[in-house]
């Protein structure tokens, strides 16, 4: 089921590898974001790396913030050197946010924290790629 996506988006040709440890995270944004983008859920940075091999580079790559505290900051600048012109954004939640700042100052791009909603993650990953804001959503049964 497509929930309030704009043609123009659905053919957009970029994609997003969601790469977190959490197989409930990367299930939920995947399932948040495959209407308008091809979406990949991955357990790893090894598997991402291992996808994206020619053709499939991910344009974002929506990375866990467990990641981060696992194998340290270096992570943001390895994902930048084999996906080049990559946009990074950190999925953490509230309590993680200092890891998530130190990413940014590493070189990420963004950040997502938790709790995430269909609309937020729509609008910070058409933002992160220039697109135009997020479709509208709309409530089934509220239409008149």
């Amino acid at each position: 089921m497509q929930i309030g996506v704009e043609t123009s988006k659905a053919v957009d040709q970029r994609r997003v590898f969601v790469v977190d440890d959490d197989e409930i995270t990367r299930a939920a944004l995947q399932f948040m974001l495959h209407d308008e983008i091809e979406t990949h859920e991955l357990a790893s940075p090894e598997e991402a790396y291992e996808k994206g091999v020619d053709w499939l580079k991910p344009d974002v790559v929506l990375l866990g913030v467990s990641f981060l505290k696992s194998r340290g900051l270096e992570l943001v600048g390895e994902l930048a050197a084999k996906f080049p012109n990559v946009r990074i954004l950190i999925v953490c939640e509230k309590s993680d946010e200092a890891t998530a700042v130190e990413g940014l100052k590493a070189g990420a791009h963004g950040a997502l924290v938790k709790p995430l909603t269909l609309e937020a993650v729509r609008k910070k990953v058409d933002t992160i790629l220039g697109r135009g804001g997020g479709a509208q959503i709309v409530q089934l049964g509220l239409l008149k």
